[in-house]
């Protein structure tokens, strides 16, 4: 789950050479769109913020796994069926989400869509799966069924029943992917905020850089730390409305796809990279591998920072974050 309430967009209105910002929000790909342009024209800005509003349509259309016409529907229905011939933007991506499988040991998995639906965090649930529905729930999940074939470019599903869906990464692609042709567009700066999944790329008018407030999750009405943004990333993926607890246990709704069972310990990730995409898989697979795990492999990605809050409301970061530089006094 990406909550807009602890993460916060923070940027001034100053103006600087006539640029002006402006922001409009959206309600695109069922969840809350923020572009944010600078630019000395309000026409051309509002010209630019179309244009990315169609290019986030354009995308949804390739790698939404609910709409039925999509590429990632077509090769669901065919799962252990036949491979589907897909575009090179498609084949690309999935190709660098197995990578992400690969490195976070399957913690992350586009193949997650397969999974049975047994856990509920509505209040309805009253006791807990057992053992082996929470086993057969996964059954079908596993990345190294993805069977790609890059001379026919084409992805196919080795069991009967499996689904792909992007949701871990295709917010992230597609804030890169907006950010990327705005600035084709001679757009020079500006935000693009995808549920949570943050893509930025210039200065404000007043010459500072963007910069995004984190809060606890536990005590949600501080920041406790600002960071600069300027041609970087941030995504956080969290659970701290969403979880049911069994026998004392806390069992958050974001689910280990290689155990059925939910992730433990942790209330939100937030994840700083290059690029949004990379940021929003890898806070997915984070979460899911647990504050040593995913710290320990966060310390070995060059270009990659983070910041862990546990159930307890424990701030930990990576050892490329001196937290004390950016704490919001």
């Amino acid at each position: 789950m990406k909550r807009l309430g602890y993460l916060f967009l923070l940027f001034f209105m100053n103006s600087l050479n006539s640029q002006v910002i402006h922001k409009r929000v959206l309600s695109l790909l069922g969840s809350p769109f923020e572009i944010t342009l600078v630019g000395k024209d309000t026409i051309e800005i509002n010209e630019n913020i179309e244009i990315g509003v169609a290019e986030v349509k354009r995308i949804e259309n390739l790698i939404s796994d609910w709409i039925p016409t999509t590429p990632i529907s077509e090769i669901n229905r065919n799962a252990g069926i036949k491979p589907i011939e897909v575009s090179e933007e498609l084949y690309d991506l999935i190709e660098r989400s197995i990578k992400i499988s690969q490195i976070t040991n399957g913690a992350f998995d586009i193949s997650y869509a397969s999974m049975d639906k047994i856990w509920k965090f509505d209040g309805s649930m009253k006791v807990m799966p057992s053992a082996s529905a929470i086993k057969e729930s996964v059954s079908k999940i596993g990345y190294k069924n993805i069977i790609l074939d890059k001379s026919n470019r084409t992805i196919f599903l080795k069991t009967p029943g499996m689904k792909l869906g992007l949701g871990g990464i295709g917010q992230g692609y597609i804030a890169d992917m907006v950010t990327k042709l705005l600035k084709s567009k001679g757009v020079v700066s500006g935000i693009i905020n995808v549920s949570g999944d943050i893509s930025t790329w210039g200065k404000q008018p007043n010459g500072k850089q963007w910069k995004v407030g984190i809060k606890n999750p536990m005590n949600k009405n501080k920041i406790f730390a600002m960071f600069p943004l300027e041609d970087s990333a941030v995504e956080t993926s969290g659970s701290y409305e969403k979880y049911v607890v069994f026998n004392g246990i806390r069992y958050s709704h974001i689910i280990d796809p290689r155990t059925g069972y939910p992730a433990q310990g942790l209330v939100s990730v937030s994840v700083f990279a290059k690029t949004t995409e990379v940021a929003d898989a890898l806070a997915t697979g984070i979460f899911v591998l647990g504050k040593e795990k995913g710290m320990e492999l966060v310390n070995k990605l060059p270009g990659i920072s983070c910041i862990m809050v546990d159930d307890k409301g424990k701030v930990y970061t990576s050892d490329n974050i001196d937290l004390k530089k950016y704490k919001n006094e």
